[in-house]
């Protein structure tokens, strides 16, 4: 029954905010992972260009998890309405924290997206960054056999791979930590399903569809992704395509 308490308030009950690293008076971790150095900034379109088609109503009632995917291409438009509708900053209050279209405990914001473009209409095939920021993408990883390793790091889950782009989320855990302690991660899992709902109204929105994964290889994924998958991990996946 122990494990259950981490769905309750227990553990905000038990934490002791004043050993937090923010009492402390450690620096706020940055918002956004940076840029490594030399690598090329790629501008994102406006989402505002981005045509949706169906009223918010109609997105809510149409919602449903969609395994099955047509072969054409997504835009460079819906994939930067889609990333904007699931982390796009609103406002940026200062250095280390923004207002977003997504709530976030304590407005920290402990998600990395990463795009695995696999047929998106203006990108080379590969694994992506985005940068809420910038409203942009930097290239992370190029590999061979993208669908397959993406594919075999979802266990098998062959639409994975089949799509037109796979959502991956990872979480930096400190951003979170460096407020709230131990009571960080029942809500770093909380603002990932906000994210996720986002990304499933926004695709309704645009003829497209998207089915959310937990169950991938944790050693896989991170490796495919490059993250050290200690201080930063993935934790949600969720392939896009038309439907």
């Amino acid at each position: 029954m122990m494990k259950r308490d981490f769905l309750k308030d227990t553990v905000r009950k038990k934490t002791d905010f004043s050993k937090t690293d923010q009492k402390k008076g450690v620096p706020t971790p940055p918002i956004q992972k940076p840029v490594p150095e030399g690598k090329e900034i790629l501008d994102l379109p406006s989402p505002e260009r981005c045509k949706v088609d169906i009223s918010l109503v109609v997105s809510i009632s149409e919602r449903r998890s969609r395994r099955s995917f047509s072969e054409d291409d997504i835009s460079l438009e819906e994939l930067s309405f889609l990333l904007w509708a699931t982390q796009g900053i609103r406002k940026k209050i200062d250095r280390c924290h923004t207002y977003r279209v997504v709530p976030s405990a304590g407005c920290r914001h402990a998600l990395e997206t990463y795009i695995a473009a696999l047929r998106v209409d203006g990108l080379e095939k590969a694994i992506y960054r985005y940068l809420p920021l910038e409203h942009g993408l930097v290239k992370v990883i190029e590999t061979a056999d993208l669908e397959s390793k993406i594919t075999d790091a979802a266990l098998g889950q062959r639409f994975a791979g089949d799509c037109a782009a796979t959502f991956i989320w990872t979480t930096i855990p400190y951003r979170m930590e460096w407020r709230y302690g131990d009571a960080s991660y029942k809500v770093i899992a909380l603002d990932t399903g906000h994210v996720c709902q986002n990304l499933y109204l926004a695709c309704e929105g645009i003829g497209c569809g998207t089915c959310a994964i937990a169950a991938y290889d944790q050693d896989l994924m991170d490796e495919l992704l490059g993250v050290d998958g200690e201080e930063e991990f993935t934790i949600y996946v969720s392939p896009v395509g038309k439907v």
